[in-house]
């Protein structure tokens, strides 16, 4: 299939013209529109600095329901200890640093671009992007962030300095997402990390036609917050 290069009209080709691989454009910019249009058509931007953007949608798609969420026993351990606190939008830009300076297992550099974390905190701004994050004595240790659009979520990155420090702030968002009846979690591609907590991977057919229907619900804009804060 040909890969598709982006101009300056704000527009992606149908994400099921992608790569076997999920690549499916190249090009373009990170622009708030474009990028929240990317998501809404269930496509995420991921290069590295010596590349061009690259766009994919990959086939299968990695996809939790927060409702279907496993947590292990020695994780519920930790949440009784509640040795972390957990905080929602408290710190987004930290969030994403740590997420790009994290090492990952087979990647020698980060797809978390300067250019990248820029766009990303343009999406924070504007209250369509959000970390939840665990802090120990005043410190942060772990966290995710991500894009949300209707009543989906798509996760992007995470990272702990401690054990299960980004597991618990994981579940504290995935429950505080079925709260609010978020309808998916958009894992992007298969890690067995993910897997554990109840993630399973559909065809991209099936994770589109869900993802056009959520996209009905009003947007949760704004710094989020857990319901019991004050």
């Amino acid at each position: 299939m040909p890969i598709y290069r982006l101009t300056n009209e704000l527009s992606f080709p149908a994400p099921d013209d992608a790569e076997p691989s999920g690549l499916l454009a190249v090009g373009g910019d990170l622009g708030t529109e474009r990028l929240l249009l990317a998501y809404s058509m269930g496509i995420f931007p991921w290069y590295e600095d010596d590349l061009p953007i690259l766009w994919h949608s990959p086939d299968p798609r990695m996809i939790l329901l927060p409702g279907h969420l496993r947590v292990s026993r020695s994780l519920r351990k930790t949440l009784r200890d509640q040795s972390f606190e957990i905080r929602l939008d408290g710190d987004f830009e930290a969030v994403i640093r740590a997420c790009a300076r994290a090492p990952r297992d087979g990647q020698d550099g980060t797809w978390i671009t300067d250019e990248m974390i820029d766009a990303y905190l343009r999406l924070f701004e504007l209250g369509c992007a959000h970390s939840a994050e665990a802090w120990l004595d005043g410190e942060l240790v772990g966290g995710l962030y991500g894009v949300s659009l209707g009543g989906c979520f798509f996760g992007e990155s995470m990272f702990a300095s401690r054990a299960d420090a980004s597991k618990v702030a994981f579940v504290a968002l995935v429950e505080q997402l079925a709260r609010w009846e978020f309808d998916l979690i958009d894992c992007q591609v298969h890690t067995d990390h993910l897997a554990r907590f109840g993630a399973t991977e559909w065809p991209r057919s099936r994770f589109l036609s869900a993802l056009e229907k959520s996209l009905t619900k009003k947007t949760r804009r704004g710094h989020w917050r857990f319901d019991d804060e004050r």
